[in-house]
């Protein structure tokens, strides 16, 4: 019973992150409009975040000091897929950056049945098959081959699978509580967006409204990778990784609505479409399964 409660909180606060998170682009989009542009904003936004959950991951240094190198090394490839999320929304329409960060429970299965070896239901290889056939058509939608069009799109859909790889670990090695959890996590995001950052764009040498960039610099790193990640992390290492990313895309519907209404970026029907069958994947993810074998994993 109470492990049942533990997984329901855990899923209300992934469910409730993911809708936060549906409104990420507003802050980056802003931050490159002042002058941190390309990746210079994720950069300084990270960067807050280490120095704001600094001191709470000091407190548990013993924590993170007896971690396993695998446990800490999948923490910070999540937060090098999350930098690459964020950069793509500078980069990419808001709608299909989502969108396909979402393709997650197609990886989270493929790597959770090649790689760990757990058990595949029927159920989840048809989601697998909807899923890519929502890439294929929101890839195709302009025509010509079915790869992403510019930078965000692809690399969101790197990040998409770095996460899937990431939750995948932090699932089966990581029981690292989460402050120091989301300090390791903004450390990967902040070493990520530094080695992309020259490469996208230059040293900002003017930044507009300096006081008012400054504030929206540290206030996004204190609440969407501070406070909400520290959340996320604690949720995360107590449900399965598919799971994980399907309570997210409350995110998706947040984002493409905030887009819509605020950036007038609307998808094409075939777009559109494309995201339907990514949805549907979702809902295949999470329709309850019968496990044969009491000790498989779904």
């Amino acid at each position: 019973m109470r492990e049942g409660r533990t997984i329901f909180l855990a899923s209300v606060i992934t469910l409730l992150t993911g809708a936060f998170w549906g409104l990420y682009w507003l802050p980056v989009r802003a931050l490159d409009a002042r002058g941190l542009a390309g990746a210079w904003g994720t950069v300084g936004v990270t960067l807050a975040a280490l120095v704001l959950l600094g001191p709470f991951a000091w407190r548990r240094r013993h924590e993170i000091a007896v971690t396993s190198p695998v446990a800490l090394a999948s923490i910070a490839l999540g937060g090098g897929a999350f930098a690459l999320y964020s950069i793509g929304f500078v980069y990419g329409h808001v709608a299909l950056v989502i969108l396909l960060w979402f393709l997650t429970p197609v990886w989270s299965t493929l790597i959770g049945r090649f790689v760990m070896g757990w058990p595949t239901p029927r159920l989840r290889l048809y989601a697998i098959a909807l899923g890519l056939a929502g890439l294929a058509l929101i890839l195709g939608a302009g025509g010509g081959l079915p790869l992403p069009r510019d930078l965000g799109e692809w690399m969101t859909l790197a990040g998409g699978v770095l996460w899937s790889i990431s939750t995948t670990g932090i699932r089966a090695t990581s029981r690292l509580s989460p402050a120091p959890s989301a300090f390791v996590f903004s450390l990967g995001a902040a070493l990520a967006s530094l080695i992309l950052a020259p490469i996208l764009a230059p040293l900002p040498s003017v930044v507009e409204a300096l006081p008012a960039t400054l504030a929206l610099t540290l206030g996004t790193g204190a609440i969407w990778w501070g406070l909400s990640l520290a959340a996320l992390m604690w949720a995360t290492v107590r449900l399965e990784p598919a799971r994980v990313g399907i309570l997210l895309m409350t995110e998706v519907v947040v984002g493409a609505i905030s887009a819509a209404l605020l950036a007038h970026e609307m998808l094409s029907p075939m777009e559109l479409a494309g995201g339907l069958l990514v949805l549907g994947a979702g809902v295949l993810e999470l329709w309850p399964v019968k496990v044969t074998n009491p000790e498989s994993r779904p």
